[in-house]
């Protein structure tokens, strides 16, 4: 079994530079309903399964995206002892979608302490905080 996997967006892949060790599934940009077709679709959720599994996913959803749809499919899909979520920086909306799902799966919920001026993204030590809560 694969000891460590992070999946979403381009917090996702900050985080993975502080978590070498883990295969990313994550792309900058992409939002939830891009990311269900992307890595979800196309291999059935095959490559989902590990120990630790780490989510962002939800800062690059608009209004015409079912987010919570789209993410409650994404954790049903996942298979880990450890499920963490990056909490978004952003939209108290999706927050609260991210909050619901992480909670009807007993999963944990990492908010971001440190951001950088755009006010979404972590800063260094924020994606280092991010990378050792999520252990």
């Amino acid at each position: 079994m694969i000891n460590c996997i992070i999946l979403g967006d381009s917090i996702a892949v900050g985080t993975h530079q502080f978590r070498p060790e883990c295969v990313a599934h994550a792309n900058v940009g992409i939002n939830s309903k891009q990311w269900r077709k992307e890595y979800l679709e196309k291999d059935q959720g095959n490559n989902l399964v590990a120990e630790t599994i780490i989510i962002s996913i939800g800062s690059n959803d608009y209004k015409g995206i079912n987010t919570i749809e789209e993410i409650s499919k994404i954790r049903i899909a996942v298979r880990a002892k450890r499920v963490f979520w990056i909490l978004p920086a952003i939209k108290p909306d999706i927050q609260n979608m991210v909050k619901e799902v992480a909670a009807g799966f007993g999963d944990v919920v990492l908010p971001i302490t440190q951001l950088e001026p755009d006010g979404i993204h972590p800063t260094r030590d924020g994606y280092k905080e991010l990378a050792g809560k999520a252990k």
